[in-house]
């Protein structure tokens, strides 16, 4: 939750007015810039992993071909949410989710302590990284992408991978392999000669979506469901308003952050998610996100006993932005 000043000095016919003319900004500015999304050379975009493991990550994802820091940390991401202490109900452990038998043999003493142990993402991550470039390696001669098999085989096995000459009709598996996919572009730098990203033709329907929210009551995990009474907390409120234009976000704040590219405060545009967090380096610590709709304003649901309104962005807490993608 975010608690922060209600924008006051603003009648209701100004704030239709303002949300008016930021729409109609979103399609100029989607007529007049070019942009988009890359790798970097292999860089991670900033504070998309924790602090503690971006170096890892960073030095660890670049092994092999197939594999890079972004789709390493997308994956680690889905795999535990950066919890080294994560286990599963079929006993996968730590940050990377090893089961017992796999860990044995794949595991590493890559900080060279004398113990590979899978709770210590300085063991975990490296052994990560390795195992998917050894898996990369069994399924290089399956039809199909190789970074899909790769990941696949991480999930499923090689083996299932081999027999379904790529990845399998498990539908866990195509889940886990579409998701990370579809997470890696938020987490990678832009090349450095490609500052500016494309704003998305859909903002405009967002931006429009959360302004007839505007005046609705706050719920805690309200969804805007009728048995929610139409009210929204702050990550309901994005995820509805990207659904009504068709683009489905997870539910809770610091998932939404990995749904796309992470523009510059100096690039933001309309329709933008705007995050905070209790930790600045640390995207797991985000607790708050809003829709920004320009001038340095969001539209958001604050916190229990405030209405759905405008408010700044500028504050202590500010963490970044994500420009959420489509698939």
């Amino acid at each position: 939750m975010r608690k922060v000043a209600l924008v006051a000095g603003l009648g209701l016919g100004g704030l239709a007015l303002f949300v008016a003319l930021l729409v109609v900004g979103v399609y100029s500015a989607a007529a007049g810039i070019i942009g988009g999304a890359g790798k970097n050379g292999g860089k991670l975009a900033k504070n998309a992993v924790p602090a503690a493991y971006e170096g890892l990550v960073q030095e660890w994802g670049n092994l092999c071909p197939e594999l890079s820091p972004a789709l390493l940390a997308a994956q680690l991401n889905q795999e535990s949410g950066w919890n080294p202490g994560a286990q599963s109900h079929a006993a996968a452990q730590g940050i990377a989710q090893f089961i017992p038998s796999t860990w044995a043999v794949h595991g590493l003493d890559a900080n060279g302590d004398g113990v590979a142990d899978v709770w210590d993402p300085e063991d975990a991550i490296p052994s990560a990284a390795t195992y998917n470039c050894s898996l990369a390696s069994y399924v290089r001669d399956v039809p199909g992408d190789p970074v899909d098999n790769m990941l696949a085989a991480y999930n499923a096995g090689p083996y299932a991978v081999i027999q379904y000459g790529g990845v399998p009709p498990y539908t866990e598996t195509q889940n886990y392999v579409r998701i990370i996919r579809g997470a890696e572009e938020s987490f990678a730098a832009p090349p450095e000669d490609q500052p500016r990203l494309d704003p998305s033709e859909l903002a405009a329907g967002a931006v429009h979506f959360a302004q007839d929210q505007l005046g609705t009551p706050y719920l805690w995990g309200g969804n805007g469901t009728p048995e929610h009474d139409g009210r929204f907390d702050c990550s309901g409120l994005s995820r509805a308003a990207y659904e009504s234009v068709g683009i489905e976000l997870p539910r809770v704040a610091n998932d939404q952050w990995a749904t796309g590219p992470h523009p510059e405060r100096d690039e933001l545009l309309p329709g933008d998610l705007v995050f905070f967090a209790n930790d600045l380096t640390d995207s797991r610590s985000i607790h708050h996100v809003g829709i920004y709709v320009g001038g340095g304003y969001m539209i958001n649901a604050p916190y229990t006993g405030a209405v759905i309104r405008f408010d700044p962005i500028d504050s202590a807490d500010y963490f970044g932005a994500t420009r959420p993608t489509a698939g």
